[in-house]
């Protein structure tokens, strides 16, 4: 390796068991496991780069990863610790309601969301029970129930990782999409997220389109139409949705959503309801539809089923799951059935969510 002897200031496993680092639990070894947990070895970060330029592969929360392999680069773990309530006078430019949370990188998503839940902050109570740390959520520009995480993004820092440069980003310099950011692209890759900033709010505005969220909350005995949800009682109702939606990795390893839900045009989008009355179909800016990943799933026939350990969750259709020793190169092959036959029946292309090493 280049520059090999930087990489002390980092803690360092050799021939490493990947499989606890992953929700998907599929077995894979690292030959060289970096974490990461103070900023004081940023400079070491270079020392990752092998002679063939290949930059580490970077794990958070390990809940948007496939691996069908053992990793022929390095891998560096974020376990950076530590959520700040920014003062006041770092707001400006907001509203005096307006206050700016900055979380580390290696902190776990929802446990950021329940931290500033318990302080009375609200903005992020969509966004509950997302599995995965913090340094995850703008690279995928997590959503959920309504809202994504760039409605509430202020700006991050980020070290490149080849140079040990730090710099800020901000929305802009993020381009934010579905699903998607600049982390994703040339004009971003190379760049770890060390801490992210958000603008979170003391008034809650409840985030409601979402019938089902709706129902849930009357469940509950609160009533949008006539009283105002909490952000908490709105946090524990996703939370609940979530729950029995979908597995819990820790007793069923998977990795949340497999798929993403499909982005049309219009027209397309039409035709499909008219082969297809059932499918759900939700207009977007633009003159563009999204459509239901699970709804193409399940009506392919995949519900619950099985190849294998390397199966589709009862629950949900849109959840690749383990049953105990499915491999990565087995859920990446049904993931591959998947799409050829969503493809063929409703002549959409399914890509999947996870990224695949």
């Amino acid at each position: 390796m280049a520059r090999a002897a930087p990489i002390e200031a980092l803690a360092i496993a050799h021939d490493a068991d990947l499989a606890a680092c992953t929700t998907l639990r599929v077995p894979a070894r690292a030959r060289l496991l970096a974490t990461l947990s103070d900023e004081s070895a940023l400079p070491a970060l270079a020392g990752l780069v092998d002679r063939e330029g290949r930059l580490p592969l970077v794990l958070g929360g390990g809940s948007n990863l496939l691996l069908t392999g053992d990793p022929a680069m390095p891998v560096l773990r974020v376990a950076l610790k530590g959520i700040r309530v920014a003062p006041d006078a770092d707001a400006a430019g907001g509203t005096a309601d307006e206050v700016l949370v900055e979380a580390a990188a290696g902190e776990s998503w929802d446990g950021l969301v329940r931290a500033t839940l318990a302080q009375g902050l609200c903005g992020l109570e969509n966004l509950a029970l997302i599995w995965g740390s913090v340094g995850a959520g703008p690279v995928q520009n997590i959503g959920a129930y309504g809202v994504e995480l760039r409605e509430r993004f202020d700006s991050l820092r980020a070290v490149e990782i080849a140079t040990g440069r730090v710099r800020r980003f901000d929305a802009a310099d993020c381009a934010f999409g579905y699903r998607d950011s600049v982390f994703k692209h040339a004009g971003g890759v190379g760049w770890l997220v060390l801490s992210v900033r958000l603008r979170l709010t003391r008034r809650c505005a409840p985030r409601l389109e979402y019938g089902e969220l709706r129902d849930e909350l009357a469940t509950r005995g609160v009533h949008p139409d006539h009283e105002p949800a909490t952000a908490m009682a709105i946090a524990d109702a996703v939370s609940a949705i979530r729950r029995r939606k979908l597995p819990d990795p820790e007793t069923l390893p998977n990795a949340g959503s497999f798929f993403k839900n499909p982005v049309v045009e219009t027209a397309a989008a039409q035709a499909l309801r008219e082969r297809f009355p059932a499918a759900p179909v939700h207009a977007v800016p633009g003159g563009f539809a999204k459509l239901s990943a699970g709804w193409l799933i399940e009506h392919a026939g995949f519900k619950g089923a099985r190849r294998g350990d390397a199966g589709v969750a009862p629950q949900h259709a849109l959840v690749l799951v383990n049953h105990g020793h499915a491999t990565g190169a087995e859920l990446l092959a049904l993931a591959r059935e998947i799409q050829a036959a969503v493809l063929q029946r409703f002549g959409v292309a399914l890509e999947p969510e996870p990224v695949v090493v």
